[in-house]
């Protein structure tokens, strides 16, 4: 009559053999390597992602490795770690920062019920101030935008830019429509100027500088304006 053989003492089982000691090692490594995400003060993160906001800006996205970033924030770069999981997380948090102070700002001018020269006027104010507030971060959403965008992270690039479009074009339309702005005027055309030579600012601006944002708005739409009201 057949019986079970004992196994041997050291005869290795699915439990205690080489393969399950080998996963045990490595799960103890990475256990050891990974880095628990720990909450910043607000004042200290909002310094790291000033700084980051910098380098993207100087050197552009793919250029900009975490050490980098570390470096400029005097801290190293495993330390960075603690705070965001990846560049592409500071990125997104500084664009998303800089986004929904804009359309707070943007939406209430919108929302004020201004003339249409009223509320060019108060978007391009609004435009400097943010550039003022944010001049890293508008500076890299100009370079970086269109490549982002694709990416699922960034699809609200490409919703921010549509409403921004939308909201310069229908005011545009509406001026020429009051006889406000001259009938000839290509409003398409013309918004794409304002939004490109508005922007453009960010890569010469300098906050604390010789000029407020008002006043870099009042003469940047003194030449404007005159150029696009219909003549009396």
């Amino acid at each position: 009559m057949p019986t079970n053989k004992p196994k041997a003492a050291n005869q290795p089982t699915a439990e205690n053999g080489p393969t399950a000691g080998k996963k045990r090692t490595a799960a103890k490594n990475q256990t050891a390597t990974k880095k628990p995400q720990v909450t910043a003060s607000p004042e200290r993160r909002r310094e790291l992602l000033a700084a980051a906001a910098e380098v993207f800006a100087a050197q552009g996205y793919n250029a900009t490795t975490v050490r980098k970033i570390a470096d400029a924030a005097g801290m190293l770069a495993g330390s960075l770690y603690y705070h965001f999981d990846s560049k592409e997380s500071m990125l997104d948090e500084i664009l998303s920062d800089f986004l929904t102070e804009l359309w707070e700002g943007y939406d209430t001018v919108l929302a004020a019920g201004l003339g249409p020269r009223e509320t060019i006027e108060a978007l391009v104010t609004e435009s400097f101030r943010e550039i003022d507030r944010h001049r890293a971060a508008v500076a890299i959403y100009q370079k970086e935008s269109r490549t982002l965008a694709p990416q699922p992270r960034f699809h609200y690039l490409s919703d921010s830019q549509q409403k921004f479009e939308k909201a310069w074009l229908g005011t545009l339309e509406r001026g020429v429509a009051a006889k406000v702005f001259r009938a000839d005027l290509d409003v398409r055309l013309t918004y794409r100027f304002v939004r490109d030579t508005v922007w453009v600012a960010a890569s010469w601006y300098r906050p604390g500088g010789q000029h407020s944002p008002e006043e870099i708005a009042r003469q940047y739409l003194s030449m404007v304006l005159d150029g696009i009201a219909l003549r009396t």
